[in-house]
């Protein structure tokens, strides 16, 4: 126990730096390599737009049944959009793009540098002097922090749509209605932070499957595992920076003196 507790540390300590490292990096990369950056984009961004779009359709929908019947058993049904969309824009959609993206992009980094250290291929990058974290690490996290906001958006909105077509097909309210109040209990500033924040989820995303495939061993079964603990350490650190940032947010809004 005493040594896997070691162990469990060293590989924090390690992936923290690699993830120092990884931030450095991103200025030189998006300078020296921005083919690499944008196709790396197009793989996270336009690849997720669909199933992105589909999952927030799905989830305002369903949010909007499950909570319209206990809200309606109390004569509050008025109060649903507003509800509905400070939950969705402020907290739910944020959260569950940096998942989506986690649960996506966290087994196919890991799994594909996992492969490249199968093929020996890091090792003679690293014989001709090349650095592997600005060549290959860099481009794939600045894809990842830009894309995750833009999807971010997109299953917010898709969200809001679904609501409003469940309200349409069974609710009273007009869609103009619904959409006014839906923009009660919401400032720009929540939704503009809570969209940036999920740079850092894609950040980090990148990193952890990108360090956890670097970090795999020699055989087709070490890839296999890797895929799986790069989605199990991405949807980690998904959770565990967002439960950091809110209060960070949180405090930096009150001390910058923000209302809108």
């Amino acid at each position: 126990m005493y040594a896997r507790a070691l162990g469990l540390l060293d590989a924090v300590i390690d992936q923290a730096w690699f993830t120092v490292r990884s931030l450095a990096a991103l200025p030189a990369a998006l300078a020296r390599r921005p083919g690499e950056v944008v196709w790396q984009f197009e793989r996270v961004a336009v690849s997720g737009f669909g199933v992105t779009a589909a999952a927030g359709l799905c989830m305002g929908a369903a949010a909007w049944m499950q909570t319209y019947r206990m809200l309606a058993a109390h004569g509050a049904e008025s109060t649903l959009p507003s509800f509905l969309a400070a939950a969705m824009l402020v907290e739910i959609g944020p959260l569950m793009a940096g998942l989506l993206v986690a649960a996506r992009m966290g087994a196919g980094l890991a799994a594909e540098l996992g492969t490249m250290v199968l093929n020996e291929e890091i090792d003679a990058r690293g014989a001709f002097g090349v650095d592997v974290v600005a060549s290959l690490v860099a481009p794939r996290a600045i894809a990842c922090l830009a894309a995750v906001p833009l999807l971010t958006i997109v299953i917010d909105a898709g969200a809001i749509a679904g609501g409003l077509l469940a309200e349409s097909a069974a609710g009273r309210m007009s869609p103009g209605l619904y959409w006014s109040k839906s923009l009660i209990f919401l400032k720009m500033t929540d939704v503009v932070l809570a969209t940036f924040k999920t740079t850092v989820f894609g950040f980090l995303i990148a990193t952890t499957a990108c360090w956890t495939g670097l970090n795999t061993g020699r055989s087709t079964e070490d890839v296999g595992r890797a895929a799986i603990r790069g989605v199990v350490w991405s949807v980690t650190a998904v959770f565990v920076s967002n439960v950091l940032l809110i209060p960070i947010i949180q405090a930096a809004v009150a001390t910058l003196g923000w209302r809108y």
